[in-house]
C-alpha cells in the first residue's frame, strides 16, 4: 500500500508540473498576442493617419432612395449604408421552337471599398450556356471554356493579381453562380451571359419560362454512416454530406418586411412563332405587346422593370392549327446535328385503352410551402382526389421534417376513404424542414408489385426547395419498380430541375402551378395525362438514302421518354450524312405507329449542335443515379461540354482582364449578393424558422443557434465591405458597422492562449478530484491499519 501512496504522489506532482507549465505558456502566448495586436493597431493607425485620406461612409436615409435598395443599418439613428446593386436586362429571341437568350448583369459597387461580388441565380434547366463576356469601360473580355477546376484556378490567380475577372459556374442544371473579382469603389462591371433552349409545347400551347430568383433551399444535415474507402480497401464509419456544396448554393435572403425589393429586371421578347399568332399572354406579369406582322410580336414588361422575385412565363397559341412537325439541321466540324419536333395524331380520350390505377399522392407541407404555395398544393390534391374513380386505389403521404401516411396501404377510392383523406389534407399547415427522401421512399414501396392489371402512379406535389436532389434521383432510379413518378411544381419559383429530372427518371411528366387560379385547369390537364398514357417504346433510326435502317449515331435523350396526352416527341441526334428519312416509331395507344421525316427538307438552324450537346450531358448525368461509373461519366461530360463550349457540372466559363486595377496592399471584401424572398412566401414563417431551434432533433442546438444568428447578421452585412482601414475609420468616427474580419496572427495567439488556459483550468479540476481520491485512499488505509493494531494482543 505504501507503494500505491508513492505512485499517487508522483503522478500528482507530475500533473501539477504540467498544469503550471501550461498556464505559464498560455499567459505568455496571450500576452504576446495582446502586445502584437496593440503594436499592429498602433502601426495601422499611424499608417492610416500618415498615408491614407479619411474615408467617410456614404450614409443615406430611406426617404433619400428613389428605387429599391438594400440598406444596412448603422448605429446612427435613421441612417444607413447602401449595399452593392445588381440590375438585369433580359433579351429573348424566339424563332419557331428555338429561343436564344442574352442576360446582361450590371454589378455596381456604391461603397468606398474594393469588393468581389458573388451572385447565385437561376437559368432554365435545359439551357445550353455558351457565352460569357465582361465589359469594363470600353473593353470587352471574352470568356473561355475550361475544365471546372482549371477555370477556378485561373479566376483565383487573377483575383490575387488584382485583375478584374468573371467566373460562371453551374451548381445545378438550373442554378449558377457568377463571381466578379475586384470591383472598385463606385465602379460598374457588366457581364453578358448567353444561352439557347427549346420552346416547350403541350396541348397545342407553346411556352417559355425565364426563372428570376433562386428560392431558399433546405439542406439536410450530414450523417454518419458506413462508407467504402476508395482505393484503400475495407469500409468503416464516415461523415456523408448529402449537400456537399451547401455553402455555394445558399445566398442571403432580403427580409421584405424591412426592406424594399431589389434586383430589378427588364425583359424584352421578340417572338417569331413561324405561324399566325393567336393569344399571347404572361400569367404572372403584365406585358405590353407590339405586333410586327401576323407571326411576330415584340413583348416587354408593362412596368418596364420588376423585382426578381418570381419566374416569368410566356405562352402563345396559333390562330388555327399549329404545325405538328419540324426538323432542323446544322453542320459543325463535319457532323450533322438534327433536332426534331413531332406531335402524335390526336385521339379522343374515350378511345384510349384504360386501366385501373393505384395512385400515391405525396404533399409537401414543409415551411417553404407556407403562404400561397400550401393553399395551391391543398387545392391541387383535393382536385386530384375528386378525379379518382371508384375502381382506383390511393393513399396520401405528407412530409415536413417528418412524414405521415394516411392509410396502412392503398385503399379503394370510395366515399368514406376520400372523406378521411380530405379531412387530413384540410388540416395541413406548412411548417418545419423539407426531409423529402423518407416520404418518397415510403411512397415507392409497392406491396402489390405483381399486379399487372393496375397502373401504379406516384404524384409528387412540392416546390422542390431542397439541395439534396441527387439523393432523390438515386431513390427514384433504384427503387421505382413499376411505379411512374409525376411531379407537380408549386409556387412562384419552383425547383424545375428537380421536378423535370425526377419525372424523367420516373417515366412520368412534370406540371407547374404558379397561381391558385390555375389549379383546376392545370390539374384537369395533368390528370388527363395520368389517365391516358399515349405512346411508349419510342425509337429513331435512318431509313432510305445512304443510311438505310441504320441507327442514328447518338439520340438524346436516351432512351426516348414515353409520351402523354398532348405532348410532342422532341429529340436531338447526329447523322453521318443528312440523307434519307428520319423514322420515328413507337406503340401508339396499343397500335404500332411510325412517321418518316425527310432530311432533305430540314430547315437550316443555328445552335442545334449545342442543344444536342446539352441534352446529351443531361442524359449522361442522369446515368449517375443507376450506379454507373461516375469518373467515366464525368470524363464524357467534359469532352462533350468542351467540344461545344458549354457550361456544365464539369466545365466553367472564365473571363480575365489583362490590366491590374487593384491598388497594391488593398483588401478585397467577398460578399454574396442578397436575393428576394420569392413572391407568395410567408416571410413571418420563413424568417421565424431561420431563427428557430434545431428542427431535426426538436431541441435547441447551441451550434445551430449560433450559425443562425451569424447567418442573420451576414444577411444584413451582404453589402460590399469597405477596406479594413475604411472599416476602422467608419467604426471609430461614425460608429456605423461592425464587419467580420479574418483572424490576424496576434488574434490567433490570444485565442490559442485562452484555449490553453481553459485546458489548464480543466486539468486543475481533474487534479483536485484526483487529490480527493488519493486522500480517501490514504484515510481508508490508515483506518484499516489502526483497526489491525487494535486487534493485536
Amino acid at each position: 500500500m505504501q507503494e500505491l501512496h508513492t505512485a499517487l504522489r508522483i503522478r500528482q506532482a507530475a500533473l501539477h508540473l504540467v498544469v503550471n507549465l501550461t498556464v505559464i505558456f498560455a499567459i505568455a502566448l496571450a500576452s504576446f498576442g495582446l502586445m502584437s495586436a496593440a503594436s499592429s493597431a498602433f502601426a495601422q493607425t499611424t499608417q492610416t493617419a500618415d498615408a491614407m485620406p479619411v474615408i467617410k461612409a456614404n450614409f443615406v436615409r430611406p426617404n433619400d432612395m428613389n428605387t429599391g435598395a438594400l440598406l444596412l443599418p448603422s448605429t446612427r439613428p435613421g441612417q444607413y449604408v447602401e449595399a452593392p446593386r445588381l440590375a438585369t436586362d433580359v433579351d429573348i429571341a424566339v424563332n419557331g421552337p428555338i429561343a436564344r437568350v442574352k442576360v446582361t448583369q450590371r454589378f455596381e459597387n456604391p461603397s468606398q471599398g474594393w469588393v468581389e461580388g458573388i451572385y447565385v441565380f437561376p437559368l432554365p434547366e435545359d439551357s445550353a450556356v455558351d457565352t460569357l463576356r465582361m465589359r469594363i469601360g470600353d473593353r470587352l473580355i471574352e470568356g473561355v471554356i475550361k475544365v471546372r477546376e482549371e477555370a477556378r484556378q485561373i479566376y483565383e490567380e487573377a483575383k490575387r493579381e488584382g485583375k478584374k475577372a468573371a467566373l460562371l459556374e453551374q451548381q445545378r442544371d438550373n442554378l449558377f453562380t457568377n463571381n466578379i473579382a475586384n470591383i472598385g469603389p463606385g465602379e460598374t462591371v457588366i457581364v453578358y451571359i448567353e444561352y439557347q433552349q427549346t420552346v416547350r409545347q403541350d396541348h397545342g400551347e407553346f411556352s417559355l419560362r425565364f426563372p428570376m430568383v433562386v428560392a431558399p433551399r433546405y439542406n439536410p444535415q450530414p450523417v454518419i454512416q458506413m462508407v467504402d474507402f476508395d482505393n484503400k480497401g475495407g469500409s468503416g464509419f464516415g461523415v456523408v454530406d448529402p449537400v456537399p456544396d451547401r455553402d455555394t448554393i445558399e445566398a442571403p435572403i432580403l427580409d421584405p418586411r424591412e426592406n424594399a425589393k431589389i434586383n430589378p429586371v427588364t425583359l424584352t421578347v421578340k417572338l417569331a412563332a413561324g405561324f399566325p399568332l393567336g393569344t399571347v399572354e404572361s400569367p404572372y406579369h403584365e406585358i405590353a405587346s407590339k405586333e410586327q406582322d401576323t407571326e411576330t410580336r415584340i413583348l416587354t414588361l408593362k412596368n418596364e422593370s420588376v423585382p426578381a422575385d418570381r419566374d416569368f412565363e410566356l405562352k402563345w397559341r396559333a390562330t388555327g392549327e399549329a404545325p405538328n412537325a419540324a426538323l432542323f439541321t446544322e453542320e459543325v466540324d463535319g457532323k450533322h446535328y438534327l433536332l426534331a419536333f413531332l406531335t402524335p395524331p390526336r385521339i379522343a380520350p374515350d378511345k384510349l385503352p384504360k386501366k385501373d390505377r393505384e395512385v400515391i399522392f405525396i404533399i409537401d407541407n414543409s415551411g417553404s410551402m407556407a403562404g400561397e404555395s400550401i393553399e395551391q398544393a391543398k387545392l391541387a390534391l383535393d382536385d386530384a382526389l375528386t378525379r379518382l374513380k371508384p375502381a382506383d386505389t390511393f393513399n396520401v403521404v405528407r412530409f415536413d421534417d417528418t412524414f405521415e401516411v394516411v392509410f396502412d396501404d392503398a385503399v379503394r377510392a370510395d366515399g368514406e376513404n376520400l372523406a378521411i383523406a380530405r379531412a387530413f389534407v384540410n388540416r395541413l399547415t406548412a411548417d418545419g424542414g423539407t426531409e423529402m427522401l423518407p416520404a418518397l421512399q415510403a411512397a415507392l414501396i409497392d406491396r402489390n408489385a405483381g399486379d399487372t392489371e393496375r397502373v401504379r402512379q406516384v404524384v409528387f406535389i412540392t416546390d422542390g426547395a431542397i439541395g439534396n436532389e441527387q439523393q432523390l434521383f438515386d431513390a427514384i432510379a433504384q427503387q421505382r419498380g413499376r411505379s411512374r413518378v409525376f411531379t407537380v411544381g408549386i409556387g412562384s419559383a419552383p425547383n424545375s430541375f428537380f421536378m423535370t429530372r425526377a419525372a424523367e427518371l420516373g417515366r412520368g411528366t412534370f406540371t407547374h402551378i404558379g397561381a391558385t387560379s390555375e389549379v383546376r385547369e392545370k390539374m384537369g390537364t395533368f390528370f388527363a395525362k395520368l389517365e391516358n398514357p399515349v405512346m411508349t417504346g419510342l425509337s429513331a433510326q435512318l431509313a432510305g438514302g445512304a443510311g438505310v435502317g441504320a441507327e442514328l449515331s447518338v439520340v438524346s435523350p436516351d432512351p426516348l421518354p414515353d409520351l402523354y396526352l398532348g405532348e410532342p416527341v422532341v429529340l436531338a441526334a447526329i447523322a453521318d450524312k443528312p440523307e434519307g428519312m428520319l423514322a420515328i416509331s413507337g406503340d401508339f395507344a396499343g397500335n404500332p405507329w411510325q412517321v418518316n421525316m425527310d432530311l432533305a427538307q430540314a430547315t437550316k438552324g443555328e445552335g442545334i449542335g449545342k442543344l444536342w450537346a446539352r441534352r446529351k450531358i443531361a442524359s449522361l448525368e442522369a446515368e449517375r443515379s443507376y450506379g454507373s461509373d461516375w469518373e467515366a461519366l464525368n470524363r464524357e461530360v467534359e469532352e462533350v461540354a468542351l467540344a461545344h463550349h458549354l457550361v456544365s457540372s464539369r466545365t466553367s466559363l472564365v473571363a480575365v482582364d489583362v490590366k491590374v486595377t487593384l491598388p497594391e496592399g488593398e483588401d478585397v471584401a467577398s460578399t454574396k449578393l442578397p436575393l428576394n424572398l420569392p413572391a407568395g412566401w410567408d416571410a413571418d414563417k420563413w424568417f421565424a424558422e431561420e431563427e428557430a431551434t434545431d428542427i431535426q432533433n426538436d431541441v435547441p442546438s447551441p451550434q445551430k443557434t449560433f450559425l443562425q444568428n451569424f447567418r442573420k447578421q451576414a444577411t444584413q452585412l451582404v453589402a460590399a465591405a469597405p477596406t479594413r482601414e475604411a472599416a476602422a475609420e467608419i467604426a471609430q468616427a461614425n460608429q456605423a458597422l461592425t464587419l467580420p474580419q479574418t483572424a490576424t496572427p496576434a488574434e490567433r495567439n490570444m485565442i490559442i492562449g485562452l484555449i490553453l488556459m481553459l485546458l489548464a483550468v480543466m486539468t486543475g479540476a481533474i487534479l483536485r478530484m484526483y487529490g480527493r481520491f488519493g486522500r480517501k485512499v490514504r484515510r481508508a488505509e490508515t483506518a484499516r491499519n489502526a483497526e489491525a493494531r487494535n486487534r493485536l494482543p
